[in-house]
């Protein structure tokens, strides 16, 4: 069993940054894509955005710009900067993976964009 675990959550004014970090328990070598999620409260989860092993980065169309995905492939550890900051973007973060192509999912964490 793979277990994902986030850190770097919490409460940040509007126009500030915050910093994710999720280190993966699996080899660097068997995971594939890494990314992150989030879901604010009454709404569907939603892709703000991935890396693949080869270092491509994709994100949603909200973010584009303001956050930045990066990949520590000898710590098999995916970060979320997140500059700029927007109540709008209050949310509980989920780290997501995949690891020889099956996926895995953080226990999430809380970020909160508030003045």
């Amino acid at each position: 069993q793979v277990r994902l675990v986030e850190s770097g959550g919490g409460l940040v004014q509007p126009g500030g940054s915050l910093r994710l970090s999720c280190e993966a328990s699996a080899s660097s070598s068997s995971t594939n894509v890494m990314g992150w999620y989030r879901q604010a409260p009454g709404k569907q989860r939603e892709l703000v955005g991935t890396i693949t092993s080869g270092g491509s980065t994709n994100y949603a169309d909200s973010v584009k710009g303001r956050f930045t995905i990066s990949r520590d492939k000898a710590k098999n550890t995916v970060f979320l900067q997140m500059n700029s900051l927007k109540p709008e973007d209050t949310a509980v973060y989920y780290c997501y993976a995949t690891v020889s192509w099956r996926g895995y999912w953080g226990q999430g964490t809380q970020v909160t964009v508030s003045s």
